[in-house]
C-alpha cells in the first residue's frame, strides 16, 4: 500500500501553469513599459504638451492593467494588455519614423529598447494567454 499524501485539490495542467506563466510574462511587459514611461515623464516628458500626459497616462494604464492581469482570472486585462502594447508600440515607431504630436524620437537609449521589448513581451505573451485560456476554457466545458 502507497500513501499517496492528504487529499486535495487536482494540481493545475500543463495549459493552466503555462496560461499562469504567460499571465505573469504579460504582467512584467505591462509594468516595465509603466515604469519606463514614468521614469521619461518625470524625466522631461512632462513639459511636452500631449505626449506629457500620455505618458503619465501609460505608466498609470501600464500599472493598473499589469496588476489586474494578475488578480482577474478574465479574458478583458489580457485583451487590454494586447490593446496597450499594440498601441503604444504604434505611437513610439510613429515618432520615430514620421513624428507623434511635435516628438521625432530616435531609438537611442536604453529606455526606449527596454519600453519596446516590454511591449512586445505584453503583445505576444496577451496574445498566447488568451489563446492557452481559450483552448483550455473549451476543453473544459466539452
Amino acid at each position: 500500500m502507497t500513501f499517496t499524501g492528504p487529499p486535495g485539490p487536482p494540481s493545475p495542467g500543463p495549459r493552466a501553469r503555462g496560461a499562469w506563466v504567460l499571465r505573469g510574462l504579460t504582467a512584467a511587459g505591462l509594468l516595465l513599459s509603466a515604469d519606463v514611461h514614468l521614469v521619461l515623464y518625470v524625466e522631461g516628458y512632462a513639459d511636452i504638451e500631449v505626449v506629457g500626459p500620455l505618458f503619465l497616462l501609460n505608466a498609470v494604464a501600464g500599472l493598473v492593467l499589469g496588476i489586474l492581469v494578475l488578480v482577474w482570472r478574465h479574458w478583458l486585462p489580457l485583451l487590454g494588455a494586447v490593446g496597450f502594447g499594440a498601441l503604444t508600440l504604434a505611437a513610439f515607431y510613429l515618432s520615430t519614423t514620421v513624428g507623434f504630436f511635435g516628438v521625432d524620437e530616435t531609438v537611442r537609449g536604453t529606455q526606449q529598447v527596454l519600453a519596446a521589448v516590454a511591449e512586445w513581451v505584453a503583445v505576444v505573451a496577451g496574445t498566447l494567454a488568451l489563446v492557452v485560456e481559450r483552448r483550455r476554457s473549451r476543453t473544459a466545458t466539452a
